[in-house]
């Protein structure tokens, strides 16, 4: 009859309804399932690039931390290589003056010695022969030869030190500008490296 069939056709539409809601809704599940599992990937992903990130930049200030203490380390040294040169310096110009005073005082003794000889040898010319006056004169002449050749040999001795002292103070100054230079050079090695290792990193993600 109409309605029988009315009814079986209401059944039927209703069935394929149900049918076809039950598909909607595994397909939304399924879709639901993927969007779900793709950003859990993600954020395991993202986890290990933190991690990454995490490790570079521990890296990063290790490395800052000991680029730091050497540079420490070399600006104490400088500054006690400095100390040291001043005092170097210091000592060797004490020294000249203490034996240019020696100089000057042996210098005044002698001048005085020959004016005590001038003035005892005029006083006892009358009473000594002129053979005993030569030889005494002679003698001191000598004597004084004798001081001078010292002398002389003691500031050269001495000249020649002082060059020696002037030329390891410029191999000090030198060695500290290398070392400096050396310094900066590796610090700023270490610089471009630790920006390349971390622009490797970036670009590898």
């Amino acid at each position: 009859t109409l309605q029988t069939n009315i009814l079986t056709e209401l059944k039927s539409w209703k069935l394929n309804w149900i049918q076809h809601h039950k598909l909607q809704m595994r397909q939304e599940k399924e879709k639901h399932a993927a969007h779900v599992k793709q950003l859990q990937n993600e954020m395991e992903n993202l986890k290990e690039l933190l991690h990454t990130y995490e490790i570079s930049i521990s890296r990063k200030d290790e490395v800052i931390t000991n680029l730091t203490q050497a540079l420490e380390k070399q600006k104490e040294r400088v500054e006690l290589m400095r100390k040291f040169t001043l005092w170097r310096v210091q000592h060797v110009k004490s020294k000249q003056e203490e034996y240019a005073n020696s100089i000057a005082d042996r210098h005044f003794r002698t001048a005085l010695m020959k004016k005590v000889w001038a003035a005892w040898r005029s006083a006892s010319e009358v009473r000594w022969k002129d053979k005993v006056a030569r030889a005494c004169q002679l003698r001191a002449e000598d004597v004084c030869v004798q001081l001078t050749k010292d002398y002389e040999a003691k500031i050269a001795e001495l000249t020649a030190t002082l060059e020696q002292r002037k030329a390891e103070i410029l191999r000090l100054h030198s060695e500290r500008d290398q070392y400096e230079d050396t310094m900066k050079k590796a610090f700023m090695r270490g610089v471009c490296a630790l920006n390349l290792e971390a622009m490797t990193m970036f670009q590898s993600k």
